[in-house]
């Protein structure tokens, strides 16, 4: 799945318009701790949380994930989108409850 794919799964708008949403979507997560997903991040994640601050960045940035997705209509404020474009890390966000979107992408074969 990519990230475009992703996002029309779960009705999400992609915030950042400049980085790669061709981008494969290998697996998924979804935590509100950082500390905690910076020791299991991986590669091509789509790392679904609340978190829309400068630091989800930097924890995407340090295990390459392919998104992050702010969940239950949370906004990225324009420092964050500008630097997730410098960084090539997807911005989505959505309405839906992160477990809502969680199950979504395991619904389509995203573990």
């Amino acid at each position: 799945m990519t990230i475009r794919e992703l996002a029309d799964l779960i009705g999400a708008t992609i915030e950042t318009k400049t980085v790669n949403t061709g981008r494969e979507v290998l697996c998924g997560y979804a935590c509100d701790l950082l500390s905690w997903v910076m020791a299991r991040g991986k590669e091509g994640m789509a790392w679904i949380t609340v978190q829309a601050h400068m630091n989800a960045v930097a924890v995407a940035v340090l295990s390459d994930m392919s998104c992050v997705v702010a969940a239950e209509g949370v906004k990225f404020d324009a420092a964050v989108i500008q630097k997730a474009e410098e960084e090539g890390v997807a911005l989505l966000e959505t309405a839906k409850s992160a477990y809502e979107a969680a199950g979504l992408l395991y619904e389509a074969g995203v573990r």
